[in-house]
């Protein structure tokens, strides 16, 4: 039987034992997302599996149009949403894949892989122990 549970993935008092984690399109919106990936690595010995936009691996003054509106978005929801806690990372829609590295290194994560599934908009990760 199958079981979904909605929580505060960054609380440290969640409980429970999972069979995988998935956060899709929602770790950039988090005011503290190491946290989260910390709870997640706790719930669970399956996979984590983080899906966020396609942002480009660096910024350009040249970006093209879904660049420029990942942006846009960050600045008018992402970004503000993020900073409603103290102490946030305000990390907004633009989470490259370095700074998912960094936040999975500081939540004890061995690694990060991106996974082959090609898609215009988005791209998954899998978090490695």
């Amino acid at each position: 039987m199958m079981v979904c549970v909605v929580a505060d993935v960054a609380d440290p008092a969640l409980t429970g034992r999972y069979d995988a984690v998935f956060a899709f399109e929602m770790l950039h919106d988090l005011a503290h997302p190491v946290a989260a990936l910390r709870t997640a690595r706790r719930i669970t010995g399956g996979p984590i599996v983080i899906m966020d936009e396609r942002a480009d691996e660096a910024f350009s003054p040249d970006a093209d149009p879904m660049q420029r509106f990942l942006y846009a978005a960050s600045v008018l929801h992402c970004l503000p949403v993020g900073r409603c806690e103290p102490d946030s990372a305000a990390t907004g829609t633009v989470l490259r894949p370095d700074l998912l590295r960094r936040y999975a290194a500081e939540a004890g994560f061995a690694g990060v892989t991106v996974l082959p599934i090609e898609h215009e908009m988005f791209r998954f990760y899998l978090l490695e122990r």
